[in-house]
């Protein structure tokens, strides 16, 4: 039994820490965009919550990753902030190539949230198999 719960403390400590950085990665993304995701979500626009649903398992992949690869909390935290900073990086590309994305995602146009959210979780697959430290 006592080798059984061995790990719970790391899970505990690790599950908190990705929860944080979760909900940063929430409030922060949310804050940079030009549309507001959640207001946009609660009049029911499936766009807006395809975008930001796609763009957190994009952050939630290399999060994944590092919790990992991680050998300590600190490197977790520093590797969880790396693929924050790559989802902010991909919207800020993608409106480059759309410039009118945040507003063809609420008025509900799927196109342009299927393609930020598809560029998002391409970025967390590549970003997630590049934490090899």
């Amino acid at each position: 039994m006592t080798s059984t719960l061995a790990g719970l403390l790391d899970f505990i400590i690790l599950f908190v820490v990705a929860t944080a950085l979760i909900a940063l990665y929430l409030a922060v993304y949310t804050l940079v965009t030009m549309h507001n995701e959640f207001a946009l979500i609660r009049l029911n626009v499936i766009s807006a919550a395809t975008a930001l649903g796609l763009s957190l398992v994009g952050f939630a992949l290399p999060l994944a990753s590092a919790i990992v690869h991680a050998q300590t909390i600190v490197d977790c935290l520093i590797w969880g902030l790396v693929a924050l900073a790559v989802q902010i990086l991909v919207y800020w590309l993608v409106r480059i190539v759309m410039p009118n994305l945040s507003l063809r995602i609420a008025k509900g146009e799927m196109a342009a949230a299927l393609f930020l959210g598809a560029a998002s979780l391409a970025a967390g697959i590549i970003n997630a198999a590049a934490m090899t430290f």
